[in-house]
């Protein structure tokens, strides 16, 4: 049984912590948040290309941290790839 990746910012026990129908995700590699997805519906293009600073409890700067996370320039279209923490 293979487990469902959990969406950035929902709760581990939330039923309905994994994609859904009709969304456009991303995974996020390498960092704090490794293995989750993060929703992208709605987003631009620009938006989806610079990537995010997500907050976190694991950062390098403890919780509020944020973790950057971007896609590379040879795979633009995900998955989105640790850049390292900020604050």
């Amino acid at each position: 049984m293979s487990q469902v990746p959990r969406v950035y910012g929902s709760e581990r026990d939330d039923s309905e912590s994994g994609p859904q129908a009709g969304r456009d995700y991303r995974e996020l590699t390498g960092g704090p948040l490794d293995g989750q997805l993060i929703e992208v519906t709605g987003w631009t293009d620009e938006e989806i290309t610079t990537g995010a600073h997500l907050i976190t409890p694991h950062s390098v700067y403890g919780p509020g941290g944020r973790a950057s996370y971007a896609p590379t320039f040879s795979r633009p279209g995900g998955p989105w790839v640790w850049e390292g923490d900020v604050p």
